[in-house]
């Protein structure tokens, strides 16, 4: 397109002494978004079809003079006449934010180029502009996103997995995406910052506007340390059809999404469903089968549409690049009982009850090669299931 911004935002990672991105240049192209993003409804689609045939410039003096199609018409005539777009990016300064458009080299091009493939059969497309806060450059931050999302209503257990799961994504490297919204949500955003990492709060209301309010200090503390997005302007307040179609963003941003609880009928599984649509991967947590919180989750495991998943090495590997993050976990190793599996449980039965055994004897009796058994025995010294004596091993019971 022709108007490019004149001063794109700063990349941080292609200079560690830049805190964060400038806030750019207010040009005519930024205006434009900055104005047809308060003056249509997200997702907009004959309004984006009309920018990418005649640019956002050219667009919004159409709409402001109500020489646009009918379908256009529709989704701009209530607010053609809101002139707020200096405003608006006045006031997401003020708090320390910035309107980020696709022509910035900050928007996240291909996290959002699967909507526009899915646009027609379920969710919407890409947004006309996103209003974001917080320092982080925002196509880096979800180069290496997921999702974590499910039931306000959670479980204490819920909380409890998605707040461990965040952190040791977080850990891993990994952006922790969700919704502020309080149950998994909230425990989700809260476990990436104890880790400490990064975690984007999708909203559903202007960043400037701390929802839910019982969140202000959840939300405060992400805008200093991760992102808050939204495709709404400044002071616009949450809204029962604004949720659906943040879900979307949530979907959209990470590289897959994480049910950790869901009910029948919730907006985690909305945004399941357009996980699903942008063909990207599906994971769920598994629950109590006697928990409403779990019920959406084990209908996404019945109807395949899902995969479950029950450790942090399992959503990396689902997520990952290709060959890069596979789940891998030593080959022999204690569980959490206490009790040796694999080759190490064949050593352990190997072990003479009364009598000392020999390094050999033990490898014939179990089939492990000698070097393997030789590793393993002093493990299994350490764990407290074997003594060494002076004819050998000797097995110790479990505890």
């Amino acid at each position: 397109m022709t108007n490019s911004p004149a001063s794109p935002p700063v990349n941080p990672a292609a200079n560690p002494a830049v805190a964060a991105p400038r806030a750019p240049a207010v040009d005519a192209v930024r205006l434009a978004r900055a104005y047809l993003s308060r003056v249509a409804e997200p997702y907009p689609a004959a309004l984006a079809a009309l920018i990418a045939e005649v640019g956002p410039v050219e667009a919004a003096e159409l709409v402001r003079s109500g020489e646009v199609s009918s379908s256009v018409a529709s989704q701009t005539s209530a607010r053609r006449s809101e002139e707020r777009a200096r405003a608006d990016l006045a006031a997401i300064a003020r708090v320390g934010g910035r309107l980020v458009i696709p022509e910035d080299e900050e928007w996240p091009r291909w996290p959002l180029l699967g909507l526009e493939n899915v646009a027609a059969r379920r969710c919407g497309g890409e947004p006309i502009a996103l209003w974001v806060r917080g320092a982080p450059f925002l196509a880096d931050a979800v180069d290496k996103a997921v999702a974590v999302v499910g039931s306000r209503a959670a479980s204490g257990y819920g909380e409890q997995v998605a707040g461990e799961f965040s952190y040791g994504l977080a850990l891993a490297g990994l952006t922790v995406v969700s919704g502020a919204a309080y149950g998994i949500d909230g425990a989700a955003h809260r476990g990436a910052l104890a880790a400490p990492g990064l975690t984007i709060a999708v909203l559903a209301c202007g960043v400037d506007t701390a929802y839910p309010a019982g969140h202000q200090g959840l939300l405060a503390r992400i805008s200093r340390e991760g992102l808050i997005v939204s495709e709404y302007p400044p002071g616009v307040m949450p809204a029962r059809h604004r949720f659906l179609t943040r879900n979307r963003l949530i979907a959209a941003l990470a590289g897959g999404t994480v049910v950790v609880e869901a009910g029948r009928r919730s907006g985690a599984k909305n945004t399941a469903a357009i996980t699903q649509a942008l063909g990207r991967p599906l994971m769920v947590v598994p629950g109590p089968v006697t928990s409403a919180s779990s019920v959406g989750c084990h209908e996404l495991l019945r109807d395949g549409r899902a995969v479950s998943v029950s450790s942090v090495a399992e959503i990396v590997e689902s997520v990952g690049r290709f060959g890069d993050d596979l789940a891998t976990e030593p080959a022999e190793k204690e569980s959490d009982l206490g009790v040796p599996q694999g080759e190490a449980m064949r050593v352990y039965e190997a072990l003479g009850k009364r009598n000392g055994v020999s390094d050999e004897a033990v490898s014939v009796e179990s089939g492990v090669p000698l070097e393997r058994v030789r590793a393993l025995l002093p493990e299994l010294e350490l764990a407290g299931l074997a003594l060494h004596v002076d004819r050998g091993w000797q097995k110790l019971e479990m505890r």
